[in-house]
């Protein structure tokens, strides 16, 4: 059996974002001997002594690699996401940056099974869209090459009666158009949720099998602009991580194209709300507003500001009390749901965050003897027992690729 490299130990722990009192814990390591836990894992992570097999099995689980991985010469190098468009406050832990490195290692590698399935398709051609547009064309025309590819009907969009409602209808027309579509934002559990400055949308430009990722722990209505800021990504060829603020140039742009497709710029004029419109009054306006349109309450304020209508200082004021009120909106929700009985059950949910478009193509592949129970596992992010009936229980209907 291969030496374990200590150095190993050290690196997988903390790409995981735990201390060692957090590991510890995790690893179920308790004092013995006269030792500490922590020291005893400490001595471990100095090559003092070599973990036993269970405790591998338990790291690799908790610090979600391989168990492979702990058996290498030298730690890999980082994994790759990409240009990362974020703009990050200060003071951040690294934490939720590990929690992100390992999302994006686990789509990077569901993503690649997937071009794979579908380069072994007959017909199969790369979508012309993606990688087909440069910044310098401008706004307009990145807006109407995403309409005409996703067949964006804006009075459609808004008569939904709900801004889930709405985005699945968006949702719909980008899967039918290739793009994968995933709800994502934990690692399979509330203890691993990423927050939104550190990641709100992923887009993966691969002209086979395009993915987009949205951490579906924003509020539902911000869902619908930012599967369409990830899609401007894709015609710009730009895969890469985005967050919530917006100082890069990519990141104004692709927010300025979402933001002309969800509300066209003159439409403005029948919001009353300038800069000398007292906050509680622009709450109040800017909230019907965006719910009779099906939008997000930030996406109009921040195009408000973009087109001059109110000050930056006011933008700031404003986006701080929507978010303020959606955290505890979400709080309350959640507390609702844990005093009340029933609700989705997992496999409703887990179809919504997968999209029928991965769905979709896993059961005909799976029908046609191309993917095994295991295989379709780790494509759609769940455990091998789980397919049949996650898969047996979805709609027919996906993404025109995979149909």
């Amino acid at each position: 059996m291969p030496q374990i490299n200590s150095d190993i130990l050290v690196w997988a722990r903390e790409t995981a974002g735990f201390t060692l009192d957090e590991a510890v814990r995790k690893l179920d390591i308790r004092d013995a001997r006269g030792v500490v836990a922590t020291d005893r894992l400490a001595a471990l992570e100095a090559g003092e002594d070599t973990p036993s097999r269970p405790l591998l099995v338990r790291m690799a689980k908790q610090y979600r690699r391989p168990l492979l991985t702990f058996y290498m010469s030298a730690p890999p190098p980082k994994g790759d996401r990409g240009q990362d468009f974020r703009t990050l406050p200060k003071g951040r832990s690294g934490a939720s940056d590990s929690l992100l490195d390992a999302l994006i290692r686990d789509i990077l590698a569901r993503q690649s099974m997937v071009r794979a399935i579908l380069e072994d398709e007959e017909e199969i051609e790369p979508l012309t869209f993606v990688n087909s547009l440069d910044m310098a064309e401008g706004v307009p025309a990145t807006m109407m090459s995403i309409q005409k590819t996703l067949r964006v009907d804006l009075a459609e969009f808004r008569a939904q009666d709900s801004a889930e409602k709405a985005f699945s209808l968006l949702r719909g027309r980008a899967e039918a158009a290739g793009i994968f579509v995933l709800l994502i934002g934990n690692l399979g559990s509330h203890h691993t949720a990423i927050d939104l400055d550190t990641f709100r949308g992923f887009a993966l430009a691969d002209p086979i099998a395009p993915f987009v990722i949205i951490n579906d722990q924003d509020a539902k209505p911000a869902w619908s602009f930012t599967l369409l800021h990830e899609v401007a990504h894709l015609a710009l060829g730009a895969t890469g991580v985005s967050g919530v603020s917006a100082d890069v140039e990519i990141e104004r742009f692709c927010n300025d194209v979402a933001g002309e497709i969800l509300l066209p710029s003159e439409e403005l004029t029948a919001l009353d709300v300038d800069r000398g419109t007292d906050l509680e009054s622009a709450i109040a306006r800017i909230s019907s507003f965006a719910r009779d349109r099906n939008l997000s309450r930030s996406m109009v304020t921040y195009k408000l500001h973009r087109k001059g209508v109110i000050g930056k200082d006011r933008w700031q004021r404003l986006s701080a009390k929507f978010r303020e009120q959606w955290f505890l909106s979400r709080a309350e929700h959640r507390e609702r749901d844990r005093q009340r009985e029933g609700g989705p059950s997992y496999y409703v949910v887990r179809r919504h965050q997968i999209g029928p478009a991965l769905i979709s193509l896993v059961k005909r592949t799976m029908s046609e003897g191309v993917l095994t129970p295991s295989k379709a596992g780790k494509v759609l992010g769940v455990k091998p027992t789980n397919v049949e009936a996650l898969v047996s229980g979805s709609a027919s209907s996906g993404s025109g690729r995979a149909a």
